[in-house]
């Protein structure tokens, strides 16, 4: 990581949800099928900040939920473990204690999980390892006992390559022939003068379900129009009927940025702005599987000029039918004008959304709390 209007048909849901909370209410008792804060991970004493998790059904029903409690402090290179909480009713009530997952053994932390059930029926576990500055780079481990234990850690980026790569949460992605796609940031290198934040793009691909990992032959940066560089972050990839990968990126331009790929992630058309509008702040993308629609869940800041567009606040979602081409049904989920929503997880039950997510408060750490959010999937469509 590198460091609001409300839609009209949500004010009067956001008075009530308002007034339930102040006369100590949880919503989820006043309200059955709108969404619902149904975990809340705030800081405490020896743990400020929670946050970056991923979801996994495991072949019980259980869903599980892993992520990031740091412990040595609340920023990106704090001391940090990966922990989880278990579901046994679908995402309605969890599981009250930690569960050591993956103890630090980085340098600096383990942060950022994705959650993946392979196609060979393994559970792949993906985090970055945080040594220092020139070296951020993504491991995977893998269970084939439904997350009771897991293997040593996988390299995905050799020693060669060594360099400050970002992976976001809830990223890596297995194609319809069973391709392994990993897309990563680059943002230093050890014989670099200095970072570079404005990012380069690339992913890491395994045809043999990760035993072997190696990079696309396309690495880029963005631009603008005229040419100027903007950053490019935090890449996120989804596949699409038609076979390509669409990946988008955050950017500091004021929308989220895309780029395609016909041949399964090995080469990249050049990033273009998309129409959703955004700040500098990561969108996550990815298909409901009874409806076919993709599901966006991003910051919407297309009520603001551009120059205004910086903060994490609203927290939105929207469906596509064409493929991400034009988004609707566009919901607010949570306004505060100094809450900070961001950094996304997301799962789609049979009846149900699961969204794991930062929902901090700016002024006293932004990404030091996180909270799951559930809500039907017909909600969307209302």
């Amino acid at each position: 990581m590198i460091p609001p209007a409300v839609y009209p048909p949500m004010k009067k849901l956001l008075v009530l949800l308002a007034a339930g909370f102040a006369i100590g209410l949880p919503s989820r008792r006043v309200f059955c099928d709108v969404p619902q804060t149904v975990l809340a991970l705030s800081p405490s004493e020896g743990n400020p900040r929670n946050s970056e998790g991923d979801f996994i059904r495991l072949r019980d029903g259980k869903l599980l939920f892993v992520y990031t409690r740091f412990s040595g402090g609340g920023s990106d290179h704090d001391a940090a473990d990966l922990v989880s909480r278990t579901s046994n009713d679908n995402g309605k009530t969890w599981s009250d204690r930690d569960a050591v997952v993956v103890p630090n053994e980085g340098g600096w932390n383990v942060m950022s999980v994705s959650l993946l059930r392979l196609a060979d029926d393994r559970i792949a576990l993906f985090y970055i390892q945080k040594n220092s500055l020139s070296d951020c780079r993504p491991v995977v481990r893998f269970s084939s006992d439904e997350a009771n234990t897991w293997s040593p850690p996988t390299d995905i980026i050799p020693d060669s390559q060594i360099g400050y790569y970002v992976l976001n949460n809830d990223r890596v992605i297995q194609l319809q022939n069973g391709r392994l796609i990993v897309p990563v940031a680059l943002h230093n290198r050890p014989d670099w003068k200095q970072p570079d934040w404005k990012g380069e793009i690339t992913c890491y691909l395994s045809d043999d379900s990760g035993a072997t990992w190696r990079r696309s032959k396309t690495m880029q940066q963005a631009s603008d129009a005229a040419g100027g560089r903007v950053s490019a972050q935090e890449p996120g990839v989804v596949e699409l009927n038609d076979g390509q990968v669409l990946m988008w990126v955050r950017t500091t331009s004021g929308f989220q940025y895309q780029s395609y790929s016909s041949d399964g992630g090995e080469t990249w058309s050049a990033f273009e702005p998309t129409n959703i509008a955004s700040p500098n702040s990561p969108a996550t993308i990815e298909r409901i599987p009874s409806t076919g629609d993709l599901l966006l869940v991003w910051n919407d800041h297309e009520q603001l000029p551009v120059n205004e567009r910086k903060l994490r606040t609203p927290y939105a979602v929207a469906i596509s039918k064409d493929e991400g081409k034009t988004w609707r049904h566009k919901k607010i989920l949570f306004d505060d004008p100094h809450g900070w929503y961001c950094y996304t997880a997301l799962q789609v039950t049979e009846t149900d959304v699961l969204l794991g997510h930062c929902a901090g408060d700016r002024r006293t750490g932004g990404l030091n709390r996180s909270q799951i959010t559930r809500f039907p999937i017909d909600w969307l469509y209302r």
